[in-house]
């Protein structure tokens, strides 16, 4: 550091914290370490009492830490997202826009392995709303070493943004309900109005809704109806079960569609199906789905809804972080169902 007069020191950087007391109104910090000097800032530090000030000399392979922090942010945001004003080199991430999350966790963590730089993140993967806080960067030092951001922009550039959300999809999609009880006007149907209210979420609406009885061809007929009509989305309740009379797995299957998985291991929603024919997303949904605040069906409907093709891995790995703790007050998805 070096003593500088006041009037030279605009641009500079402030080598140590400078008090202010104002008697029966303030005694605190005026300006912390680490402020850049601006012309603004001059009359009310000589007014402090303070005609120079210690700075810190910047050499050539030297940056300020928000300035460092401009930069990682200007390449870790990718689509979707925005990050605020440093300062004492820390900015925030935030999202533009509603959409799914998505987190290069590999790269991620090669930042982190640099040294000097903070990045911390929430779980990918999952549904983000307009404005909401994704993450943190913060330098370390006041002052960093030109190398290590050099080197982490050249990883940010070869290998792309850390950050991005890809915005969903408004899916012209169809509706089946099964269940003899509910066809047969025996009992009210409830469970399309759960179905209506979570696509709704995603900007999406039912186009096209039906109920029908537990009978095979029936509800294989009316799915390939759907798809032929144009539907994105295919979304048959109830049946699920091993029951003799639960027939929506096989009417799938009937359909010559590609399955991915009947069952995943996630509780509740062990027993979901999720199907593609020729590309369209067909899901098969349990009863837990109707009275469940949480189940499988809502860890994959984001993805799904963003465009992403789900393959069996993705599933096998839903294991993880599968077991919904049903808790009193449920602040999914800001809790560990569905993380992995």
């Amino acid at each position: 550091m070096k003593v500088v007069k006041v009037e030279d020191a605009v641009e500079m950087v402030l080598g140590h914290d400078i008090t202010e007391i104002v008697p029966n109104e303030f005694k605190g910090v005026a300006f912390k370490k680490g402020h850049i000097i601006r012309e603004e800032d001059i009359e009310r530090l000589l007014r402090i009492g303070k005609e120079h000030i210690y700075i810190f000399d910047l050499q050539e392979d030297e940056l300020h830490e928000d300035d460092a922090a401009t930069t990682l942010g200007n390449l870790i945001c990718g689509e979707g997202i925005e990050f605020t004003e440093p300062k004492e080199g820390k900015i925030n991430f935030i999202a533009k826009h509603k959409g799914l999350l998505k987190i290069n966790r590999s790269l991620l963590e090669d930042i982190n392995d640099l040294g000097d730089i903070c990045l911390a993140t929430i779980h990918g993967d999952r549904y983000i709303d307009t404005k909401d806080l994704l993450g943190g960067c913060r330098v370390i030092p006041l002052i960093i070493k030109k190398d290590k951001i050099t080197a982490a922009e050249a990883r940010l550039k070869a290998v792309g943004p850390i950050f991005s959300i890809k915005p969903f999809k408004s899916y012209k999609t169809g509706l089946i309900v099964t269940g003899s009880e509910v066809y047969k006007g025996r009992i009210e149907d409830k469970f399309g109005p759960v179905i209506e209210k979570k696509l709704k979420k995603y900007g999406a609406e039912v186009s096209a809704k039906t109920i029908l009885p537990d009978e095979l061809d029936i509800i294989k007929d009316a799915i390939l109806q759907y798809k032929n009509e144009g539907a994105e989305l295919i979304i048959v309740t109830g049946g699920m079960s091993v029951d003799p009379d639960d027939k929506t797995p096989g009417a799938i299957k009937a359909t010559g569609a590609d399955l991915v998985t009947y069952g995943t291991p996630v509780l509740p929603g062990a027993m979901l199906l999720l199907a593609y024919l020729d590309g369209t997303p067909i899901f098969g949904l349990p009863g837990c789905v109707m009275f469940a605040d949480t189940t499988a069906f809502d860890i994959l409907l984001p993805r799904v809804m963003a465009g992403e093709k789900i393959v069996r891995r993705d599933i096998t790995r839903m294991g993880y972080g599968g077991q919904c703790l049903k808790c009193d007050s449920c602040t999914f998805p800001n809790c560990h169902f569905g993380k992995y």
